[in-house]
């Protein structure tokens, strides 16, 4: 049986009880590391949970993933992803390819940020599509998520930003050369996305259009789920200067007419008077 069991998003704890048993009876249990990551490293989990893990990363999941469901058919294994299991595509195709081996599997579902960003109070029903982030170079600087962006304040949705993670990566130099030599891990801040965006809302008033301003009302988040997480609600402008602290980060662009209880909620949140373009919470409102 090939189990994926969801970690939640603190810390070692988070693993649902129903989803422990299931790796303290596994034969092998492994560690997906590339799409999240927990406030705690893998000695902690392994600590917590009596059991060794096996790092697997990108490479190992989606071009070595036979080793993974090595003898899944006949023996427990156990594929631990940091959220729910379902937050990235990745998940879906090693369930595909465990089915067309003839290899049964149970999913153990947990908290993710997709229901998680709910803290903010927001309320989740007033969602559209969720976007990523990722980080520009120099050369590479897309805009496309951004048609999605649109489409949801014209609904009046809310859209959760997913900001980029640069775990196990190499340079352009390193990649050519076959060389396996990584870039230090690179976790997108609420700072850096909003100032792409701001560069993105520029772009967009050029073209004649403005579905977002620097005046749009925002919610940062940071360390969901940990004892530390923290939330700064306050205008597109002021997401480039808040301080958040640590990863991971997310973003909301809020679709613009809010519930009073959003209004409510979000005014526990807001920046402090006297940071750069501070509102008050009558502002919320628009």
């Amino acid at each position: 049986m090939l189990y994926l069991v969801g970690l939640g998003l603190g810390d070692a704890k988070d693993i649902t009880v129903k989803g422990l048993e299931v790796v303290r009876r596994c034969s092998r249990v492994y560690l997906e590391a590339y799409t999240s990551v927990l406030t705690v490293g893998k000695e902690a989990l392994e600590e917590f949970y009596g059991r060794n893990l096996i790092l697997a990363d990108r490479e190992k999941v989606e071009q070595e993933a036979d080793h993974i469901l090595k003898d899944a058919d006949v023996s427990d294994v156990a594929f631990l992803v940091v959220g729910d299991p379902f937050g990235a595509t990745t998940h879906s195709d090693l369930i595909l390819r465990a089915t067309k081996l003839g290899i049964p599997y149970r999913v153990i579902h947990n908290a993710s940020i997709m229901n998680a960003v709910g803290c903010c109070g927001l309320q989740l029903y007033k969602f559209g599509e969720t976007v990523s982030i990722v980080f520009w170079t120099d050369t590479w600087r897309p805009e496309s998520f951004f048609d999605r962006v649109k489409k949801n304040r014209q609904n009046g949705m809310h859209t959760l930003c997913l900001l980029d993670i640069k775990v196990k990566e190499q340079s352009l130099e390193n990649l050519i050369k076959g060389r396996k030599i990584y870039e230090p891990p690179r976790y997108m801040t609420v700072n850096q996305a909003a100032q792409q965006l701001l560069e993105v809302v520029r772009n967009q008033r050029a073209r004649g259009e403005e579905p977002v301003s620097e005046e749009t009302l925002c919610v940062g988040l940071a360390r969901v789920g940990a004892e530390d997480q923290k939330v700064a609600a306050g205008t597109l402008q002021q997401m480039c200067s808040v301080d958040l602290g640590g990863p991971l980060h997310s973003l909301v662009i809020t679709g613009g007419s809010l519930h009073p209880l959003e209004t409510e909620m979000l005014s526990l949140f807001l920046v402090p008077e006297g940071h750069s373009g501070s509102q008050s919470a009558e502002g919320l409102r628009t």
